[in-house]
């Protein structure tokens, strides 16, 4: 027996009139049945919600429309505020690497580590000082471990990844180590000097941002010509107060006041520029 055939120009979806919808045109849409009062209709529109109130369309004119404006800054921690009174950013999260240096003291790096652990970072501290490190680290995650500090030498491999960005801070001394952890997609380092040595040269070449804290005027010379600082900023870092410090790379700087939060204050006392 053979199967029944129906005529090409009846088959719907071959390029025919006919259509699988009662109504529906070649090429559109199907139409919506009208609404029933009763029956599966209304259990259907129900399930798409409640229809919203009928008034008139709010217009805006082209004027009107320049004047809206929705302000969009840097993505990353904030440092502090810089001269203009605006966000200071550093990006740490990022897929690009970060090499830090901070010429400083331990209050102003473990601000930046709590900062960091605010926005999704893990901070992994790498001291030989974990006296200094360990309250804060108690502390930073209201139970959760997402600062954790490790002895010289003792820091495994961390795996950083999009999902879980790693800050490793460096606290040690003022000839650090080399670190089998280096910087690299979504792993930033930073390394604490209290004080330039004589490696610090070559970190503050090598590194990709530097914060400098008050020092002294023989640091200020060489940090200028390794930073390639006006005569200004070599004057005025002598004289910096605890909470500001210099943010530059060998073509850009600014100055950013470090104002700490309540619970920071609280954790870590004020602005100190000594430990």
């Amino acid at each position: 027996m053979s199967a029944p055939t129906a005529p090409a120009a009846g088959r719907p979806g071959f390029g025919s009139s006919a259509s699988g919808f009662p109504g529906q045109r070649a090429g559109h849409l199907p139409r919506t049945p009208a609404p029933s009062r009763h029956g599966p209709q209304r259990r259907l529109r129900a399930a798409f919600g409640l229809l919203g109130p009928r008034r008139e369309r709010h217009l805006v004119d082209a004027g009107s429309l320049a004047q809206l404006s929705l302000p969009v800054g840097d993505d990353g921690m904030v440092l502090g505020i810089d001269p203009d009174n605006q966000p200071a950013i550093l990006g740490l999260c990022r897929p690009t690497r970060l090499d830090v240096v901070l010429v400083g003291g331990t209050w102003l790096a473990q601000v930046i580590a709590l900062r960091a652990a605010a926005i999704g970072a893990r901070v992994a501290v790498e001291t030989a000082r974990p006296q200094l490190w360990s309250p804060m680290a108690q502390a930073a995650g209201g139970g959760q471990q997402c600062v954790t500090v490790h002895p010289v030498g003792r820091i495994a491999p961390q795996g950083p990844s999009p999902a879980s960005p790693v800050l490793i801070i460096r606290d040690l001394g003022i000839r650090p180590p080399r670190s089998r952890l280096t910087t690299q997609p979504w792993q930033s380092v930073l390394t604490l000097l209290p004080y330039l040595g004589p490696t610090a040269p070559r970190l503050l070449s090598t590194a990709d941002v530097v914060g400098i804290q008050r020092i002294s005027p023989q640091e200020s010379d060489i940090v200028g010509r390794v930073m390639r600082l006006g005569r200004d900023d070599v004057t005025s870092l002598p004289s910096l107060s605890d909470s500001v410090a210099l943010w530059c790379t060998q073509k850009h700087r600014q100055y950013v006041m470090t104002q700490p939060t309540d619970a920071e204050t609280g954790l870590l006392g004020a602005p100190r520029r000594m430990d």
